[in-house]
């Protein structure tokens, strides 16, 4: 097993020299007066109409300025405190950054007052004058949100009640949850005590023994905060449902839908060829359970790779040279600019405590950067997180020079461009004739397990929300009907393919996506995004290296229009019907069936 090294930290003097230095500081008080401003002169605007057209389009302009500036200090903090949650002086911080970005709102409130009632010529011709032709489709979002409002003086209250209330419930989830310890005992017996971002890698270990240990040991630590979890998630959910009434939102799917930028048409499709066809995905499993000699998995395991002989934890150097290696071989601007990345500092991947779990890639579009934060702990799946975020990443590069409201793309589109990081690492691993079989193995399983999780767990976690919602609706949801929620989902969705007593109903409270109060259903965009890129990947390996322009002008053209016409646009697809999606999933056959051949060929191995 390779000596494990910790990682690198990032470099943000870029953002600011240093945190609440003088820069920052004299940042923060121009970008304060600027959103009061903002916010005075929209106030006393009346709405968009021929007269007024001219006032509003210097305000909007201002507007954007403004708010590429409240991103740019936002996700700096955000940094930090995701790095460093277990200090206050950066939850604070953040805090009252959501305070300003609340105020912020406000004029956001007053631009749907604007847009509101204003007659289709009006707008037509508004949205073509100079300096908003650009952003005309951003623009045309912010009308169709008009439609679903409050009064301004109630969207103003929510707006404030929204920083001490709304968000302080994801702000305790994840100050809680990065401070959270577990007992780990080991197999030969040694007991340890560990921070809760080395729980997910450690229940991932090739040795399942460690894997168990593992997911016991959390799981007992989670449940001390099953109360706390269960509080936050209904009082997320409650004051959503409030809103929605208040802003004659009909369904509580809609806000989620408006904000992936997809139509329930597209998602009906999806969840239709997806739930047809869950055996072949199913199979996946089944194939690594039958490897180690089992019917079915259990969900824990569910993102472990197969105990294979050659399988071991990396050093930093070397996952990070196997990204570079595979994205060079196949994606060569990509892999040139990953290069740059890790040379710049740019990521953060130190295994430490004190770290909020998860990774992310964010950015700013003030100095034109990006940042990814992760945590590396040697598994091929902190390096498949790599290419993973650094689709991300290559999606924000790709757009620096546009406008910041023309790079507002919704979350499919950009799950897409950060799984098809993903293909291209698995790719550039296979197409590799200095790869042994072996490890082309390792990543096939690495692969087709991402693939399983992706459309499986991913749909878990959808029929679950979706449940809660619906219960929600009727009062508040006990711990125990949150578990029963959780584990009936997984046991439909993941079929003979878990073991039995294999579930995990604590899933709903270990998983952070389920606690962000800045959108609901921040699970189906991945399995999008899986499909979406699965399609694009194909096209790929069909057209070879001429492709690659035609992907990043699809990547370029993600925030300015909607899913389904940049799909029409770049690849002439329905995303309506649900014979496109079923083409990707039956897609997986061919590389299932070699996947079954490598492993009746290393039998040994296992």
């Amino acid at each position: 097993m390779a000596d494990n090294k910790r990682g690198a930290q990032w470099d943000l003097t870029s953002f600011f020299p240093a945190f609440n230095g003088p820069e920052m500081l004299k940042f923060k008080t121009k970008l304060s007066a600027d959103i009061a401003a903002l916010q005075k002169k929209a106030a006393k605007l009346a709405p968009l109409s021929a007269k007024t057209a001219g006032d509003w389009q210097k305000l909007l302009l201002t507007a954007e300025d403004v708010e590429t500036r409240l991103g740019h200090i936002m996700s700096y903090v955000g940094c930090l405190e995701s790095a460093h949650a277990d200090k206050d002086e950066y939850s604070s911080e953040s805090a009252r950054l959501d305070m300003l970005a609340a105020e912020y709102s406000k004029f956001g409130v007053d631009m749907l007052r604007a847009f509101k009632d204003v007659p289709e010529k009006v707008f037509s011709v508004f949205i073509k004058r100079p300096g908003l032709k650009e952003v005309a489709h951003s623009l045309k979002r912010v009308r169709e949100q008009a439609k679903y409002t409050m009064t301004p003086a109630e969207e103003k209250l929510a707006a404030d009640l929204g920083v001490d209330g709304f968000q302080s419930w994801e702000r305790l989830y994840n100050k809680i949850s990065s401070k959270l310890q577990f007992d780990m005992e080991w197999p030969d017996g040694k007991k340890e005590r560990l921070p809760i971002s080395r729980w997910r890698t450690l229940m991932s270990d090739a040795d399942r023994k460690v894997g168990r240990a593992a997911f016991e040991g959390g799981n007992k630590a989670w449940a001390t905060l099953e109360d706390s979890c269960a509080a936050a998630l209904n009082a997320l959910a409650g004051t959503r449902f409030t809103l929605y009434r208040r802003r004659g939102v009909k369904h509580f799917l809609d806000r989620a839908l408006f904000g992936a930028g997809i139509k329930r048409r597209t998602l009906d499709a999806m969840y239709t060829a997806v739930n047809r066809n869950l055996e072949p995905v199913r199979d996946i499993l089944r194939a690594k359970a039958g490897a180690m000699g089992r019917k079915g998995i259990a969900f824990y395991e569910r993102e472990a790779p197969l105990p294979l002989k050659d399988s071991r934890l990396y050093t930093w150097e070397e996952g990070t040279a196997k990204v570079s290696k595979a994205f060079g071989r196949v994606y060569p601007a990509l892999g040139k600019y990953y290069d740059e990345f890790l040379a710049k500092n740019w990521l953060e991947s130190e295994a430490r405590g004190g770290k909020r779990p998860g990774a992310f890639c964010t950015g700013s579009h003030l100095i034109k950067e990006n940042r990814v934060y992760m945590t590396f702990n040697g598994s091929l799946g902190d390096i498949n997180t790599m290419a993973h975020e650094m689709g991300h990443a290559w999606h924000g590069h790709l757009l620096k020079d546009m406008r910041t409201w023309a790079c507002e793309y919704p979350m499919p589109l950009a799950e897409t461009a950060s799984i098809f990081g993903e293909h291209l690492l698995a790719e550039g691993i296979q197409s590799d004739p200095g790869v042994g079989e072996a490890q082309k193995l390792i990543m096939l399983d690495e692969y087709l397990t991402g693939a399983a999780v992706t459309i499986l767990d991913i749909t878990v976690r959808f029929e679950f929300e979706k449940a809660f919602y619906e219960e929600r609706q009727k009062g508040e949801v006990s711990v125990a009907r949150l578990k029963e929620l959780m584990t009936s989902a997984q046991k439909r969705i993941f079929g003979d393919a878990l073991e039995p007593g294999g579930e995990d109903p604590l899933f709903w409270a270990s998983k952070l996506h389920f606690y962000m109060s800045g959108v609901s259903f921040y699970n189906f965009p991945y399995t999008f995004g899986f499909l979406m890129a699965a399609t694009l990947f194909t096209k790929f390996q069909a057209e070879g290296p001429s492709f690659l322009p035609k992907y990043e002008t699809f990547l370029r053209l993600t925030g300015s229009d909607t899913a389904e016409a940049v799909a029409k646009r770049s690849l002439g697809a329905d995303l309506g019907d649900p014979a496109f999606w079923e083409t990707a999933i039956k897609g997986l056959a061919g590389q299932l069936a070699r996947y079954k051949k490598l492993l009746e060929a290393s039998k040994t191995a296992v």
